[in-house]
């Protein structure tokens, strides 16, 4: 792994850049009778709009049948995968190819450190500017870039520049630009702290760094208060960095609105799990915590975790803690009219190195487990991921698999 560590920096030179709406973005590049109208990829549930999609109100996540509701003139695609990734990777190149200091952060969207460039490329402002032009000659997609002294600030930059836009903060502009901005642009406020914080009269960044951080503390708790008083006065140490490796790994599987049944729970869950535990085994990753993200017909949020005894990419052990998380949650998905979306992720990970477990019984041997685990992958990487399933998923929709930055 490769760390850039530096002393406090001083000038604008952290360039967050974000491709603007990628997959709607990706679809209207490859089909020319899709540029310029609105286009919604995903029928059940919007995983990507245009521009003029969102102009109509249509976002992501969004049921299909209310998307098409509001923009009864979308066109309406099935997501290609496969496409996505392509234009990704052509875009990580001309990242790369800018500064070797890339930090991925997903397949559309990275930071880059430029501040080394100014005596071979120019200014931080220059170089972001090359680095658009260069993305849609190259790749063909616009992106925008925001461009400050630290990670945080770059990121807002991008999003308030969005759509196709470059924005510059300088040091002695920042709080002139960052204090006007409401309170839902600080890095994680969601709904329930921006309820909070409406519920005192707060409603703009800057009315939070007028508050000490005691205060922020007793409103919020410990840790968003500190955050948050940290945030307000831009105060993020973080550099680029490059060559880590993500904390978690995971998958999702977006359902239609209503009741679901046990079973269509379940095989949405082995599914899942399936999925998240043999790319683990594909990286040479283990992890203790496992993950349940839950989200229900009134689109509320709610996530349960587990931590296990020991680092694990067994399909069986990580399907057992799932399991045990659903049965907790089952009384909150009917009461909230059911689920829309089911998330399953592993955390703290490590390279797959731990402690083996001793075989106990016949039944319960891990190295049986691990030498099945370890005969499917290699299966479904000779002849394909649906090359084998369990048999309660046969006939039924696994849901997509997101690409997504290497594990």
């Amino acid at each position: 792994m490769f760390v850039r560590i530096g002393g406090s920096r001083t000038d604008a030179s952290i360039l967050h850049a974000d491709l603007d709406a990628f997959f709607a973005s990706v679809e209207q590049r490859d089909n020319p009778r899709l540029q310029g109208r609105p286009v919604i990829v995903g029928g059940g549930v919007v995983l990507a709009a245009s521009y003029e999609a969102k102009a109509m109100g249509v976002k992501t996540a969004m049921g299909g049948r209310q998307a098409r509701a509001l923009c009864p003139d979308a066109e309406v695609v099935e997501p290609r995968f496969a496409a996505y990734s392509r234009a990704s990777k052509a875009v990580f190149e001309v990242f790369r190819a800018t500064t070797p200091l890339v930090e991925g952060l997903s397949i559309d969207e990275a930071f880059l450190d430029v501040g080394g460039l100014r005596r071979v490329a120019g200014t931080p402002r220059e170089v972001a500017a090359g680095l658009r032009a260069r993305v849609l000659a190259d790749v063909g997609l616009k992106i925008t870039v925001g461009v400050a002294r630290t990670k945080f600030l770059a990121k807002v930059a991008s999003g308030v520049a969005k759509p196709d836009g470059l924005l510059v903060v300088e040091p002695e502009a920042e709080f002139e630009f960052l204090h006007p901005l409401p309170v839902q642009r600080l890095w994680g406020v969601g709904p329930k702290t921006t309820a909070k914080l409406h519920a005192l009269g707060i409603t703009t960044v800057g009315q939070v760094a007028t508050l000490d951080e005691a205060t922020l503390v007793t409103a919020l708790g410990g840790g968003a208060g500190h955050h948050l008083h940290a945030l307000a006065h831009n105060r993020d140490p973080r550099v680029v960095q490059v060559g880590t490796r993500r904390g978690s790994i995971g998958s999702q599987h977006a359902m239609g609105r209503g009741q679901h049944t046990v079973a269509e729970i379940d095989a949405i869950v082995i599914g899942l799990v399936e999925r998240v535990t043999g790319r683990m085994r594909k990286a040479g990753r283990e992890g203790r915590t496992v993950m349940l993200r839950l989200r229900f017909d009134d689109f509320t949020r709610a996530s349960r975790s587990r931590t296990l005894p020991r680092a694990t990419s067994s399909t069986p052990v990580v399907l057992q803690a799932v399991r045990d998380l659903v049965a907790v949650a089952m009384p909150t998905i009917r009461d909230r009219g059911g689920l829309t979306l089911l998330g399953v992720a592993v955390g703290n990970l490590d390279d797959g190195d731990g402690q083996l477990e001793l075989p106990f019984t016949e039944r319960e041997s891990p190295a049986r487990a691990a030498a099945l685990d370890r005969a499917m992958d290699g299966i479904r990487d000779k002849f394909g991921s649906a090359s084998l399933t369990r048999g309660v998923l046969m006939g039924r929709d696994t849901g997509f698999t997101m690409p997504g930055l290497p594990d």
